[in-house]
């Protein structure tokens, strides 16, 4: 295990809470109390503020229980990378019954999931919004299922900060094999949103949709 974050709590309910969010994002982590020595190499500690006195570490984040979790674990993510701030955000949306999402930053993955509905999936990426801040911040929504995508950039367009560039991508082989071809599924969606993400879109108009 390559880890670089290290949950350092003996309250239950934050360490649930961050445990489960580090899964979600398939980040590895060690799991301590305040009285363990930090191991050299952890990057960041992720600890409640009624504890954060006993832990000696340069980057040590607080995490509040009543606050959601994605936000110290994108502090956590960007501190690891060694960024100060991201130039540039881009998330990846490939709209379907099932709509899988990729937030780049800095053009290094940091988040890829799937949702079910569209609305869903517009809930989510309104929320990534306001967790994700850079320089320059961009939505690329695949053109693959125009029904879903149409639905999709009406949603965003009615309810997505101005600060944020929409465009449309085509899809056209963004869902080719790769590897070995064993992969599942949710794989596949994964790269296909990361794809999108990384090509060149056109851009969208805002404010133009009935």
């Amino acid at each position: 295990m390559n880890a670089k974050v290290a949950v350092v709590t003996v309250s239950g309910k934050a360490y649930y809470m961050l445990v489960d969010e580090l899964k979600r994002r398939n980040m590895a982590f060690l799991s301590l109390t305040p009285q363990d020595e930090v191991p050299l190499g952890l990057e960041v500690v992720i600890t409640t503020k009624e504890e954060s006195a006993l832990i000696r570490h340069p980057n040590v984040l607080i995490f509040e229980d009543v606050k959601d979790p994605a936000v110290v674990v994108d502090e956590a993510v960007r501190l690891i990378r060694g960024k100060d701030c991201y130039e540039t955000i881009i998330m990846g949306v490939d709209p379907g019954k099932t709509t899988g999402i990729a937030v780049l930053a800095d053009a290094d993955v940091i988040e890829a999931f799937t949702v079910s509905g569209l609305r869903c999936a517009a809930r989510s990426i309104l929320e990534l919004s306001k967790r994700a801040k850079a320089k320059e911040n961009i939505v690329k929504v695949g053109d693959g299922a125009p029904i879903y995508s149409k639905e999709l950039l009406h949603l965003l367009d009615k309810n997505l900060s101005e600060e944020y560039t929409i465009e449309t991508v085509s899809e056209a082989g963004t869902n080719r094999p790769f590897g070995d071809g064993s992969c599942r599924r949710v794989a596949r969606d994964a790269m296909a949103t990361v794809r999108i993400a990384e090509r060149k879109g056109r851009l969208f108009p805002r404010g133009n949709m009935p």
